[in-house]
């Protein structure tokens, strides 16, 4: 076999392949999965039908988004021209650190942050660098004693996932106020429609005064998660790199479509809200009830931590399994004594309680 060419960024050979939450167990299980923070409703039924109606398939897409950035322009009042789309907010993480950082830059985030967001850096031979949080919950002080002169990417996923937990409005505004100038600020918000918590903020404010984006998703409250859609919200100089950089077709018009039809249906969001607002309420008390430590969440998921000994979290895990229950285990977050637990609907929530008390001897 001849040679292979050399790759060129050894770092990429340290990234740790992207392992999703499981979504199966035996051969033809049923089971009720909670390990992707999915929304338990699906998608707006007026997304079903914009698909339904595709016949479209043989044209390439409007390659900007336009119709879509207009759209989420008009929803969240926003400039569509500081809009940009992507295949998923994942794809944009990359994009962002592509366009950033390069070998031997820093890119700062939090020890128990989105995986992606080392997989980033890495991938463009930059070094990821964790800042000690404090009770699972970012801590800016320090975020800014992680900083050194390498530092030239903050990502902050706000909620945080896998934790639940969030920094408020004046908490950002110290982070943001105390960064360089030349270090870019990346608030990924995609789980901001589920929080709840009166001192909690979009974002948009930051980014209109520069360094800083705001990337959202279609996957969770929107449930287009199969479609892979994301966007960003960007000062105007960072949406112009990201437009050149990114794919000329990434994203396809069957999601640029479903994307529109979601945004106009605010009444199905509305109740998405609702349902997980009343059920992470309604699981943390049961689950703290049954001696659980559950950490205070904004988003559409708890994450549970379990004592040491026979009702470990592993153990928990497997006996959730044989119910036929999957949840993400945490030991890729080096969390290992923590499950996390995404709002399911009221079914599905009722199996959970009634396994775990089982399982617990409640």
């Amino acid at each position: 076999m001849a040679n292979l060419p050399e790759i060129r960024c050894p770092s990429m050979l340290e990234i740790a392949t992207y392992v999703p939450g499981k979504s199966t167990l035996a051969p033809g299980q049923k089971v009720i999965k909670l390990s992707s923070n999915e929304n338990p409703f699906g998608a707006s039924p007026a997304a079903y039908e914009t698909l339904r109606q595709c016949d479209y398939l043989h044209r390439y897409p409007e390659g900007s988004s336009r119709e879509l950035r207009e759209a989420l322009g008009n929803t969240y009042g926003l400039n569509p021209e500081r809009i940009v789309c992507g295949a998923g907010s994942d794809e944009l993480i990359l994009l962002l650190a592509q366009a950033y950082a390069t070998t031997g830059d820093e890119i700062l985030c939090t020890e128990h942050s989105f995986l992606m967001y080392p997989i980033a850096a890495k991938r463009v031979g930059a070094v990821p660098v964790y800042a000690k949080e404090t009770d699972m919950t970012t801590s800016v002080d320090a975020l800014l004693a992680s900083v050194t002169p390498k530092t030239r990417m903050v990502f902050l996923a706000n909620p945080n996932n896998p934790t639940g937990t969030y920094l408020s409005q004046t908490e950002l505004r110290r982070l943001r106020d105390r960064l360089r100038d030349d270090i870019l600020l990346v608030l990924d918000h995609a789980y901001a429609e589920y929080a709840t918590a009166e001192n909690y903020t979009d974002g948009y404010a930051f980014v209109e005064e520069g360094r800083t984006v705001v990337t959202r998703t279609f996957s969770k409250i929107y449930g287009l998660a199969a479609l892979r859609l994301g966007w960003a919200y960007c000062p105007e100089s960072v949406a112009d790199i990201l437009h050149r950089i990114r794919g000329p077709f990434n994203v396809s018009t069957l999601a640029q479509s479903a994307g529109i039809a979601a945004l106009k249906d605010q009444d199905f969001i509305r109740h998405s809200c609702e349902h997980n607002h009343l059920w992470r309420e309604r699981l943390t008390q049961t689950l703290q009830q049954l001696g659980l430590n559950v950490y205070s969440s904004q988003a559409n998921f708890i994450l549970v931590a379990f004592p040491e000994g026979t009702k470990n979290a592993q153990a928990a895990d497997t006996f959730l399994q044989q119910q036929g229950i999957i949840v993400r285990n945490m030991q890729s977050y080096d969390l290992p004594h923590c499950l996390r637990i995404s709002i399911g609907g009221e079914a599905e929530n009722t199996s959970l309680l009634d396994a775990l008390q089982r399982f617990m001897g409640a």
